[in-house]
């Protein structure tokens, strides 16, 4: 029964391992610590580890939890009823969590609040587009949360990060704000900006 509690404990521990990097920067919204986003990037490149372990772990918990027991030839009624923390309803409860925690990323957009920008017609002149590169972005809560901070400044047009190639093109008003501003935004999320290149 100790075996159990330790294999779920340790399932648990890899599931929340495994989402640790992408929890990070939706706590930080919420926190309104915006800086502390890319805490965890580092742990991005070990995520399938944590997923395969925590699958490995969970797998073995309720093979040990639904395998036959062995029938003990006696008269005496020994059977007792296991304790919560060692049930299959426990077991199924800290599965459906760790199922959750592996898939954040998938549905982390829904903790960023919608940022409709109002269009206002510019001056063509006005209108200017930057390609930053961005390093420590690792999955789509990372480009949300970049796209949510440009678009907290006045005159952006569009932004559009991409964890997949590292990089955010963005469209503005440059009447209103200016490349160094925009840059400042994006590293107040955590990640850094290595290069920009204007189109």
């Amino acid at each position: 029964m100790k075996t159990d509690n330790k294999l779920i404990g340790a399932g648990l521990v890899t599931a929340f391992a495994a989402s640790l990097c992408c929890i990070t920067p939706v706590l930080a919204l919420i926190a309104g610590t915006s800086g502390l986003a890319s805490t965890f990037y580092w742990l991005e490149p070990f995520r399938p580890y944590f997923i395969s372990f925590t699958i490995l772990v969970l797998g073995f918990a309720w093979y040990q939890k639904l395998k036959p027991k062995k029938q003990i030839d006696c008269n005496c009624d020994t059977e007792e009823k296991p304790k919560f923390i060692q049930s299959k309803k426990f077991l199924g409860i800290i599965t459906a969590f760790a199922i959750i925690m592996i898939a954040f990323p998938y549905y982390s957009g829904i903790f960023y609040p919608k940022t409709e920008k109002q269009i206002v017609v510019v001056d063509k002149p006005n209108i200017q587009k930057v390609e930053f590169t961005i390093s420590g972005m690792t999955c789509a809560s990372c480009e949300k949360h970049v796209n949510h901070e440009v678009n907290r400044l006045t005159g952006i047009m569009s932004s559009n990060a991409s964890f997949k190639n590292g990089k955010a093109v963005i469209e503005f008003d440059n009447s209103k704000t200016n490349i160094a501003e925009i840059e400042k935004a994006i590293n107040l999320t955590g990640y850094s900006v290595t290069n920009k290149k204007e189109n």
